[in-house]
């Protein structure tokens, strides 16, 4: 009987030691997590998870790695202002040699096409004498200003490699407030970097950034860097171009603005077909409706925005558009303050009639107007 209970005993001991050694070792074995030691501790893990496997639920590994490939780092540089009495000896004697390091810049592009058309902000590469462009596999190319256009911040540059990863256009225009999206840049010079966040407002303007304002706002955190970068939605499409933000302290505060790519195709398309981005103009002096200009003028309109002059001989006065008028509608669209009338405009083709919609005193009517081509402003009133 003591033999038995020996071996009995040899051999229980023998089973806990392997189940302590498979515990420790092989804990999946034992459908366990795995435990791991550090310096005396014992920790708990999970299982280890494979890069190829399926992403976590509410994970957005797919998106950002379906557009973070065409999203570049844009490098600029720009030869120091050289003082008128550089070359005076007395003048450097006092002052001593001026500054002679490059001012450099950075920001962020979207490789859009095949052949090397990328997307920017104006104000990334205005002004810069040398372009670099940094891709995400870290191929480095000089890029080439091919035009732009101030007027919305927008730039399209080209550069010349194989293989380039391009991004899938979605419909900004589908947007809606509450919708995910993601920023991707490379917010001060840290590396490509993607925040997540949701479509705050839609169709923000009169902020003072650019002339033509329809900006998608977004949580998502966009700094010093990441213009220029993407605004994709969770499919990886690219939504906007990110641009500015409103903050005190110089980062990000949660309140960021992106260009709709409804609008960056179109000055993709002027630039690249025409050179320049063609816009309508009728020649009025728009503004919006107060309690003074509507009992000056007469005006009982709830919405729309007032004429208060028009230009003689302009493609609006040729229509019969008369100051005090209230245009309500354009080609079709409801126009509720100055911006939206000045972008619904602009984005009207030269010489093509397009209906407009007046109340006049208590009269509506229905105006076929044809814009004229929009006169570029002076270069000092471009600069912001």
């Amino acid at each position: 009987m003591r033999r038995y209970w020996l071996v009995f005993s040899q051999a229980v001991t023998v089973l806990l030691a392997a189940y302590f050694v498979v515990g420790t070792l092989k804990p999946e074995w034992l459908g366990r997590t795995g435990a791991a030691v550090v310096r005396g501790v014992s920790l708990v893990e999970a299982p280890a998870a494979t890069v190829s496997g399926p992403p976590p639920s509410g994970s957005f590994r797919q998106a950002a790695l379906k557009a973070s490939a065409a999203v570049v780092s844009i490098n600029t540089s720009k030869a120091p202002e050289r003082h008128p009495q550089t070359n005076d000896p007395w003048f450097r004697f006092f002052f001593g040699e001026p500054g002679s390091q490059p001012q450099a810049g950075l920001g962020s592009g979207v490789i859009i096409t095949g052949d090397g058309y990328i997307l920017t902000n104006n104000h990334v590469v205005e002004g810069a004498d040398e372009i670099e462009v940094v891709l995400n596999d870290s191929r480095k190319v000089r890029g080439k200003v091919i035009g732009t256009d101030p007027d919305t911040d927008l730039a399209i540059l080209k550069i010349s490699l194989d293989r380039l990863p391009v991004i899938t256009l979605g419909n900004s225009d589908a947007l809606q407030v509450g919708d995910q999206v993601l920023a991707i840049g490379n917010p001060f010079g840290v590396g490509q970097t993607v925040t997540s966040g949701i479509v705050s407002a839609l169709g923000r303007n009169q902020l003072g950034i650019n002339t033509f304002e329809n900006f998608i706002q977004t949580d998502a955190a966009i700094n010093p860097g990441n213009s220029g970068g993407a605004l994709v939605d969770v499919n990886g499409h690219l939504m906007g171009i990110n641009t500015a933000i409103y903050s005190r302290s110089g980062g990000n505060m949660g309140i960021g603005f992106a260009i709709p790519v409804s609008t960056a195709k179109l000055v993709l398309e002027g630039i690249v077909t025409d050179g320049v981005v063609r816009r309508g103009w009728i020649g009025v002096e728009p503004a919006d409706l107060s309690p003074e200009l509507m009992e000056t003028f007469g005006v009982k309109a709830k919405r729309g925005v007032l004429i208060t002059g028009v230009l003689q001989n302009g493609p609006a006065a040729q229509a019969g558009v008369r100051p005090g008028d209230v245009i309500v509608e354009v080609a079709g669209k409801q126009i509720a303050n100055v911006s939206e009338l000045l972008s619904n405009v602009a984005a009207l083709k030269p010489g093509t009639a397009s209906k407009f919609r007046v109340l006049r005193r208590d009269e509506s009517m229905d105006l076929n107007v044809t814009p004229g081509l929009r006169p570029r402003p002076p270069r000092a009133a471009q600069q912001r």
